[in-house]
C-alpha cells in the first residue's frame, strides 16, 4: 500500500480536516507543510499532471495577491503560471494529495476519500 503524502498549509481548515480524515482511516501518511518545503517548478507541475490539473486550475482567486497581480485579466501560459504559485504559495488550492501515482485536490475534504 502507497503511503499517502498530504502538502498543505497547516493553518488552513481544509488540510487540517483532510488530515484529521486520514488519520482516522489508519492510512498511513506524511503531511508536507509547503511553505517549510517549498515546492520546486518540476514538482509542482508533476503533482498537477498526476492529478490532471492545469496551474490555471488550482489558482486561489480570492486572495489578495491575485487581486494585486491583475491575473484575472492577464493571459500567461501554464509554464508562467507555474512560476507564479512556486514563488507565491498562497495562491495554490490546498491540499494537494497524493498516493503513488494517484494525486487529488482535496476540496472538498470529503474527495480524500477516493485515495483511502
Amino acid at each position: 500500500m502507497s503511503e499517502i503524502i498530504i502538502y498543505h498549509k497547516p493553518t488552513c481548515s481544509t488540510c487540517q480536516t483532510v488530515i484529521k480524515l486520514v488519520k482516522e482511516s489508519g492510512h498511513p501518511f506524511t503531511a508536507i507543510n509547503y511553505y517549510e518545503k517549498t515546492f520546486s517548478k518540476s514538482k509542482l507541475k508533476g503533482l498537477l499532471k498526476k492529478a490532471g490539473l492545469k496551474s490555471s486550475d488550482v489558482i486561489r482567486k480570492k486572495e489578495d495577491i491575485y487581486k494585486r497581480m491583475n491575473l484575472a485579466q492577464s493571459q500567461f501560459t501554464d509554464d508562467e503560471l507555474l512560476d507564479i504559485l512556486v514563488k507565491q504559495p498562497d495562491l495554490i488550492q490546498r491540499p494537494l494529495v497524493q498516493k503513488g501515482d494517484q494525486v487529488i485536490l482535496a476540496r472538498p475534504p470529503e474527495t480524500i476519500k477516493l485515495l483511502l
